[in-house]
Order: C-alpha cells, then structure tokens, then sequence
C-alpha cells in the first residue's frame, strides 16, 4: 500500500476535526512573509460567501524554517471555522503538499477543495468563492484560474503548457499550471487512486497532471477569473531550475498514457468562463534579454551533438540560422518553435534518450523562444502580447499533424 502523505499524529488531528464541505488547501515552503495575507483572504471567503457550509482551512507545509507554520497558526480563525497545520511526509514538493491536502479532503468528506499558493499577495475573498462556488453549486469538477498576468509572468505557461495541452486535448484552459484550483471530491478521489505520487507530479508537475487528467477523464471544467496575480516572480532567463524540467517532463510524459486519445483530435474549443474577466494592470516583469539569447546560443553550442541524434536536419538547419542571426534580427518564429517541441515530445517517449537529458537540451532553445517572444511584444501591452500567445498555440494546432507523423514513426503503442 502507497504511503500516505500524514504522519499518524496529524490524522489523529485531522479525526478531532469532524465532517467538512469546503476544504481550503495552502501549500507551504518558506513563505512567512506571505501566507498571513493568503490565510486571511481564505477565513473571509469562507465566512462571507459559505456562512452555511462546514469550511476547513488546512496548511500542508514542506518543513519550512522560517515560522511559516507559525504565521498561518497566528491568524484569528472565525468562530464555526477550523484550521491545522502539519508537515507532510514524502517526496518534496508540491505534489506531495497536495496529496495531504486530497488524503484529509477525503477523509473528512469534503464535496470541494480548493487550493491556493502561498505566495499569493493578490488574493482575496473572493478567490474562495469563484473557485469554490462552481465546485460546489455549478457542476463543475475542476476550476482553473484566469489571472491578468504580466506578458513576461508566466513564460513556461505560455510558449509549453497552454499551446501544448489546447493542441493535444482539444480545451483552451489558458492557465493549465496556474497553481491555484477549485476540485470536486469524485476528481480529488480519482487523482489519489493513481499511481504517480513518487514522480515527478509529487513536485512541481502536479498542476499539468491535474489539469490533463481532468481533460482526459471527460471532468467539466471552467474557468474563474480572478484578476490580476501578484506573486513572487523571477526573471525568467536567471532563474528556470527543476520547474521547467518537472513541469515539461509530466507533459511529456502523459502524451504516452494517453496517446490513445490525442492524436484523433483536431483544433480546440473554448472552456466555460465563470464571470466576467475585468481588465487589471498586473505588476510588470523584469527580463535580462542579453542573458536569454546568451543561452541560446552557448547552449546550442553544448547540445548540438545530441540534437543531431533526434532534430530533423531540416530543423537544425534553422536553428544554426537562428544562432547566426544578429541579435537585432533574432526571430524564432512561432511555427518552428512547434515543430521543436514536438521533435523533443516524440524523443522523451521514445525510449532512446535519457527522458531528463531530453528535456534538458530543450531549456537552450525555450530561452531562444522566450528571447524572440521579448523582442516582439516589448512595446505592446500585457493585453495586446496576449494576441501573439494564442497565434504561438494555432501554430501548435496547424502543426500537429507533424508531431502525429514523427509519433506514428517513432513510438510504439
């Protein structure tokens, strides 16, 4: 039998507890300066929009050591409402934070759980409510953000996960690794059943898998808009490290599991949007573009020997043009940035290259990408780059019959 994610002390705790409707989840590692604000916005959405609902609010903490714990113990709980914080036991990450937060959703019966990060500084109440509401009165089995999110936040989500995920499975969930959900207890039950927890999806590939297997498993889904998200971001050409590896590698990695799915579907429809979306000026981004083409290049240079075991000459050809290219001429056109990831999706399923060393290669030219994507939005608005994010994902919708024919050469059933 899996291990659990508790420790026995915590389920002893979580049995003092009683029965629940709405579990709010927060997971934790080394977030005292921000969790306070995240753990008072939950108490008031729960008080405000559930008065008539058993609500739970639980911190599922990674072994922080700055007093996280003890920040989100601080906060004045309402009367009627619960709280607990523990620190789960299993592989670090946020998966893992999220299995704990599942495992006590299900025990104390719980019909919805939502979880939000806990670095957030721009919820509110109402968060709980656009994610919780749907959940439990709506239907819905999964609830996606909508955030207002600066044009430079979120680079993994925009060049990868969304174009990638609506390509393949045929939704537009614009933020598929948002990181905060609204979950029905049939989807929490079904995502514990499964056998992934010592993966990768124990750590930051939980969103992706979340998000996917909802898709795969026929769950209605929405989307909540939630304004604009205020967190901590980080220059995406200094600071990438195992996100994009876990992140990319769980996509990768699920096209397998179900390739008896993907490749019979063509374009992509709208997912249900919960409210309206109001127009909010997130706060902006910084980028080091020298550092982007940098890497580029000098990681072009490292990989070019493996590429040359996978990467159509064709391709490479355009990539080598790339690398030559003077930097204020450098464009990495959306249609070939397709084709690339699909070249490297088909190579991490195929069984002849390390699956790590595979997605490794693919950070060099994701910076390339992100670089060209800089140089062509930086004097348009967060509003008006978000037009040049959806051509990049129909470009992965035009080019999907590419990666079908590398597929169907390459991968056996």
């Amino acid at each position: 039998m899996e291990q659990s994610a508790l420790k026995k002390a915590d389920w002893e705790a979580i049995e003092r507890l009683g029965r629940a409707d709405l579990l709010v989840g927060i997971p934790s590692f080394n977030n005292a300066a921000t969790i306070g604000h995240v753990v008072v916005a939950a108490v008031g959405g729960l008080a405000r929009y559930f008065p008539n609902r058993k609500g739970i609010i639980i911190n599922s903490d990674g072994g922080s050591t700055d007093g996280t714990q003890g920040v989100f113990q601080g906060v004045p709980i309402q009367i009627g409402l619960k709280s607990h914080t523990l620190t789960y036991q299993g592989i670090p990450g946020k998966g893992t934070a999220f299995k704990a937060l599942f495992e006590i959703g299900m025990r104390l019966g719980v019909k919805a759980v939502v979880v939000v990060d806990s670095d957030l500084r721009s919820i509110t109440p109402e968060w709980i409510q656009k994610m919780g509401s749907p959940v439990l009165e709506g239907g819905y089995g999964l609830v996606t953000p909508l955030y207002s999110r600066h044009k430079y936040d979120g680079t993994i989500t925009n060049a990868i996960a969304y174009p990638l995920t609506r390509a393949l499975y045929g939704l537009r969930v614009r933020q598929p690794i948002g990181g905060d959900f609204g979950l029905s207890s049939e989807l929490v039950g079904r995502l514990l059943e499964m056998d992934v927890w010592d993966t990768d999806v124990a750590r930051f590939g939980i969103d992706i898998f979340l998000t996917t297997t909802a898709i795969y498993m026929g769950i209605k889904i929405g989307q909540a808009p939630l304004g604009a998200k205020i967190h901590d971001v980080k220059d995406p050409a200094a600071t990438l490290g195992p996100m994009f590896r876990q992140v990319v590698g769980t996509l990768f990695g699920l096209m397998k599991t179900y390739q008896g799915r993907w490749p019979e579907i063509t374009g992509s429809t709208p997912v249900d949007l919960l409210g309206s979306v109001e127009e909010a000026e997130p706060e902006p981004v910084k980028v080091t573009l020298p550092a982007l083409t940098k890497n580029f290049r000098d990681g072009f240079g490292d990989h070019f020997p493996f590429y040359q075991e996978f990467i159509s000459p064709e391709i490479l050809k355009e990539l080598e043009k790339l690398r030559a290219s003077p930097e204020d001429l450098f464009h990495f056109p959306a249609s070939l940035w397709a084709k690339i990831v699909y070249e490297f999706a088909v190579a991490y399923n195929q069984g002849c290259h390390p699956p790590t060393q595979v997605v490794d290669a693919l950070t060099p030219l994701y910076f390339g990408r992100t670089a060209s994507f800089v140089m062509e939005t930086r004097e348009l608005s967060t509003q008006e780059a978000e037009r040049v994010i959806e051509n990049v994902a129909e470009q992965f919708e035009k080019e999907k019959k590419y990666l079908i024919k590398r597929w169907s050469q390459r991968i056996k059933k």
